[in-house]
């Protein structure tokens, strides 16, 4: 933007450094002037004192007294020429010789002066007024006379004999204000030094300062960090990405609402990044050795985020890291129950094609006339239901949903060769009312040990399902038990290490892969986040998923239990 006269305004930055070098030099031009007055006043106490030492000196001398008391005891003065030839004005004259003062003037109890450096002006009054020493009392003064500004003292002179205070006189000594001021000028160059030193060392800090201050806003001006800032709040705010920033230094410098919410965390600004209460997988995506903007798939309390890292920069220079954090808890529901929507088609339009076979069946035996033999077809289908799911014991599923959900994974099993059956100590008589919790948790547990009993050394594959739902009073709980004929947790290892988020393992055990661990890349689904996310969705509802048994090499295999609070309720007919 220009300035009404066509010209670029100045830089905060130079406006800052103009105003810090006025500050300085009128720091330094006061604090030197006021050294040059208290110098210069130093010198005139120093000029009075050394004038009152003289003065008291020549006042006190006895011959002076004499002299002084027998002139004033003559009817009227000695004349010009006598007075200075006289004793007095040796006197004085040697003094202000010996001394440097500027005059040392002598007076009778009158104030006519009986020695003056100048001889005319001797028999004369003094210029200035005497009445202070005449009454007895010794004063000094800073004034003009005869001779010129000066600073001096006024002694009286007494009458001789021990103890007189009798005032037959007074000394009058001065000291030039301009010796005063030549003593100044020489005083007066460490004083000019020490200020150039200060200045100078004013201008320097004043230019380091300047060089920080752009260091530290970046170069920029102030009214675009003030619009930044306004930017970075409705930016920061107004999103539901999850966004974190690190500093250079490692601590946070950014955690907005919606990281707070996904995170289930208060503002931790200002904490160090690796000592945060986050996630682990979410800190290695800040490690060195990461690779930026790679996006991982993580569980955090109840979520599943996915999470980036970034490095940012600025003319470059590096500022840190921005870490975004995305919820895809809702998205992995949709994806699972897609999956059962998906395997249920699947299941209809194989069932399809089967019906169609049948009504060629009976339609064959119609045309040939083998009318009994269409009969016991018939009877034998309405015995078994025109759809049938290969999933054993199915009818201990009161439940519609459970039945469907179950028996579309009988038929996704059968495709990869494993045999989905439900166990006899099943016994659903209630309704499924939180459905995908319950499709999250069963659909986990299923296709992990779809997964298991496939990359098992077992000859027969298949997966036992049993479940029982319990009466309560905030709503029924479903138990559901899980087992597979795999190899079981490697080497028999911790049960609650196959919960740890990250975990995996290479061997046909069952957590082979992506389906229980969630190690390596997350496949669409949520499968890699598995047991990790069942488990925090039991655990917010009072339940748990939790090992029954850990299984053995060459099968069987491991046995899951999970248990599902307020899930079901009973049937109403």
């Amino acid at each position: 933007m220009m300035s009404p006269a066509g010209r670029l305004p100045l830089r905060f930055s130079t406006q800052t450094l103009l105003l810090q070098l006025g500050v300085v030099l009128l720091v330094v031009l006061l604090s030197g002037a006021v050294h040059a007055w208290l110098t210069f006043e130093r010198l005139g106490r120093e000029a009075e004192n050394q004038a009152l030492t003289l003065a008291r000196t020549v006042a006190s001398d006895p011959s002076v007294r004499a002299n002084v008391q027998a002139i004033s005891r003559q009817a009227g003065t000695p004349p010009p020429a006598e007075l200075k030839a006289g004793p007095l004005m040796a006197v004085a004259e040697g003094a202000r010789a010996s001394t440097g003062a500027l005059f040392v003037v002598i007076t009778d109890e009158t104030g006519l002066r009986l020695a003056h450096p100048d001889a005319d002006r001797l028999g004369e009054r003094v210029s200035t007024d005497p009445s202070e020493a005449l009454a007895g009392r010794e004063v000094t003064t800073r004034n003009t006379g005869t001779l010129g500004p000066s600073a001096g003292a006024k002694v009286p002179v007494f009458a001789p004999g021990s103890g007189s205070r009798t005032v037959v006189g007074e000394v009058s000594v001065g000291y030039s204000t301009e010796s005063i001021g030549q003593s100044l000028a020489r005083d007066i160059v460490p004083i000019v030094l020490t200020a150039a030193g200060s200045l100078a060392a004013g201008v320097l800090a004043s230019f380091l300062l300047r060089r920080r201050l752009q260091r530290l806003t970046l170069g920029l001006e102030p009214e675009e960090i003030g619009a930044l800032v306004h930017d970075q709040v409705a930016v920061l705010e107004g999103v539901d990405e999850g966004v974190v920033g690190i500093s250079a230094d490692g601590r946070i410098s950014v955690f907005n609402a919606a990281a707070q919410r996904l995170l289930g965390q208060p503002d931790l600004s200002g904490q160090l990044w690796q000592d945060a209460p986050v996630p682990a997988r979410l800190k290695a995506l800040t490690l060195p050795d990461a690779r930026e903007g790679e996006a991982v798939e993580l569980v955090a309390g109840e979520r599943v985020l996915v999470a980036s890292a970034r490095k940012a920069l600025h003319r470059r220079e590096d500022l840190g890291w921005v870490v975004m954090l995305r919820d895809r808890t809702e998205l992995q529901h949709l994806t699972r129950q897609l999956d059962a929507v998906g395997t249920m088609s699947t299941a209809l339009r194989a069932q399809r094609h089967e019906f169609a076979n049948q009504l060629h069946t009976i339609a064959g035996f119609m045309s040939i006339g083998q009318h009994q033999q269409a009969r016991n077809y018939l009877e034998r289908i309405a015995a078994t239901g025109p759809l049938k799911f290969p999933v054993d014991q199915a009818e201990l599923l009161q439940d519609p949903y459970l039945q469907a959900f179950i028996g579309a994974k009988g038929v996704e099993a059968e495709e990869r060769g494993v045999s989905l059956r439900i166990g006899p100590e099943t016994l659903v008589r209630g309704q499924v009312t939180e459905p995908q919790d319950v499709t999250t948790v069963l659909g986990n547990l299923i296709d992990n040990a779809v997964n298991a009993a496939v990359a098992g050394t077992a000859a027969e594959r298949w997966v036992e399902l049993e479940l029982l739902d319990e009466e309560g009073d905030g709503g029924g709980t479903l138990h559901v038990v899980v087992a597979d004929s795999g190899d079981g947790l490697p080497d028999g290892g911790n049960p609650e290490a196959v919960f740890a988020e990250g975990f995996t393992t290479a061997g046909g055990s069952v957590l082979q892969g992506q389906g229980r661990a969630g190690g390596g890349q997350a496949r669409a689904g949520g499968q890699g986040l598995g047991l990790a996310l069942a488990r925090q969705l039991a655990r917010r509802r009072g339940g748990d998923v939790t090992v029954l048994e850990p299984g053995n090499a060459g099968g069987p295999g491991a046995v899951f239990m999970a248990t599902l609070p307020g899930t079901t309720t009973a049937r109403k007919d």
